[in-house]
């Protein structure tokens, strides 16, 4: 991976207030940090990094960030958009050794058409759309490409079978299937599905509970001696009492009866 020459200026501004008016000048908070570098504050004019991002195939970015006359050769570690807008909020970087190899998570893409698809009436499923990769900084990959016009229906491409550039080593289980092809679903298996998915596990059952005065939660406080109360506490919805809280139920009702 080539890396990008990228101007940086040291942030005193931390404050939610004062970083809001640093985006409104148009520039954009940023940290950067590594096991020898201290964090430190920084903030990136937005249209150049604006024009960074854009000119990428991904956000696995190494730049040259140009800080105070002095170089930091750097990896963009995250990038935090607003969710509607879409612009950039703040950026961290990792600042890393030319000597070094790093691990990060490259994303995957294809290329061609695959014959289960085309002739076959499948459909591509990406089962992982990332794979872990370890490399020296330079040696990175922006992506890693996989060519399907081989794979047939029902076949898959595991992460074994995936041919890495020079110098970079994937990580992981071999087996894991990366890309496949697959029938598409009838419209009687997605209502299945979305039946199975709506509908309750067996044997869960639902748990009514009474919240006790101190705020915890618990069967309802019984009263000593009320034996009516204890029956209807241990009996669940839908069953008879206990024979003791029934036998107590007679004898209320028993003078009732005696005065026909």
């Amino acid at each position: 991976m080539k890396s990008v020459l990228l101007n940086a200026f040291p942030r005193n501004q931390t404050r939610r207030g004062e970083v809001k008016k640093l985006r409104a000048t148009g520039r954009v908070p940023a940290v950067i940090y590594g096991r020898q570098t201290n964090p430190q504050n920084l903030e990136l004019v937005a249209e150049e990094l604006d024009d960074l991002i854009h000119h990428s195939a991904s956000e696995i970015i190494l730049v040259d960030l140009a800080v105070d006359k002095s170089k930091h050769l750097a990896l963009v570690q995250d990038v935090q958009h607003h969710p509607l807008s879409g612009k950039v909020l703040h950026v961290d970087f990792h600042e890393v050794s030319e000597t070094e190899k790093v691990t990060v998570m490259v994303p995957v893409e294809t290329a061609g058409e695959a014959a289960g698809v085309k002739t076959g009436g499948g459909v591509l499923e990406h089962v992982l759309f990332k794979i872990k990769v370890r490399a020296l900084p330079r040696d990175l990959p922006e992506q890693i490409m996989v060519d399907v016009t081989s794979l047939e229906l029902g076949k898959s491409i595991h992460l074994g079978e995936i041919k890495p550039p020079e110098g970079v080593e994937i990580l992981g289980d071999k087996k894991v299937s990366v890309i496949s092809v697959a029938l598409p679903k009838t419209e009687a298996e997605e209502a299945a599905e979305a039946a199975e998915g709506a509908a309750p596990a067996a044997g869960d059952v639902e748990m009514l509970k009474e919240k006790k005065e101190d705020g915890t939660e618990g069967a309802a406080p019984v009263k000593p001696g009320d034996k009516t109360a204890a029956a209807k506490a241990v009996a669940k919805p839908g069953e008879k009492a206990p024979a003791a809280a029934a036998a107590g139920d007679k004898k209320a009702a028993a003078p009732a009866e005696k005065k026909k």
